[in-house]
């Protein structure tokens, strides 16, 4: 039986985030100080004894995802980075940019969870349409790269669809799942090509290398 395995990394502290802005490919940045500090601690960690000894780096096209894959690739001997830009979190549309507050202000409540099939703001993508491109692209991966080791610097988002996704799990409700920056959450899929089998999952929001750092830099006042 042939297995694949799938170390989903969630980005490193950004800073839109610190900015509390909605941050898509116009906007973001990449990492925050904190945030560089988190991957490297990640990459300190797999490079003194638990590197997954990967044979597959990718990441999304937002900054914050490639910044924190080149960060941490010389614990995996310096792969070639693959950009995936369907891996990326939920585009934004005309709120790329925007401060949260405003966002509401201009567009009332932002509902992630009833009205799948509705924009959360105009041009943006729904909640239906970020769950079937996420899973198109993982299965792409998964079967340009089955029995390898794959690792993936993407989104909290990103992950939330592949864990419930590979796991046959509700797409919403039930639980939630808060995804820590630079986490490892990994999945391990059977036969992972035309015919996906069982996935298992073997951790979620692996964070050890954190200790120490603080949990946050402080938000930012909007000026």
């Amino acid at each position: 039986m042939t297995e694949t395995r799938l170390l989903l990394v969630r980005h490193g502290e950004s800073v839109v985030t610190v900015n509390r802005v909605l941050g898509g490919i116009k906007s973001c940045t990449g990492l925050s100080e904190l945030g560089r500090q988190q991957a490297a601690a990640l990459r300190d960690r797999w490079s003194s004894g638990e590197d997954p000894e990967a044979g597959v780096l990718y990441a999304s096209t937002l900054p914050r995802a490639i910044e924190t894959a080149e960060i941490v690739n010389p614990a995996l001997g310096d792969l070639e980075l693959l950009l995936e830009p369907d891996l990326m979190e939920m585009r934004p549309g005309d709120g790329d940019g925007m401060y949260f507050d405003e966002l509401e202000e201009a567009f009332g409540p932002l509902d992630f969870r009833s009205r799948r099939h509705q924009p959360l703001v105009p041009g943006a993508e729904s909640a239906e349409v970020f769950w079937h491109r996420t899973t198109a692209a993982l299965e792409a991966v998964m079967r340009r790269h089955v029995g390898e080791t794959i690792v993936v610097a993407c989104h909290g988002g990103v992950i939330d669809i592949a864990f419930r996704y590979l796991l046959d799990l509700p797409r919403s409700g039930a639980f939630d799942l808060w995804t820590l920056n630079t986490s490892i959450t990994e999945i391990r899929v059977d036969d992972a090509g035309e015919q996906r089998g069982r996935s298992r999952l073997v951790r979620y929001n692996d964070h050890a290398h954190l200790g120490g750092l603080p949990a946050e830099t402080p938000r930012a006042e909007r000026g």
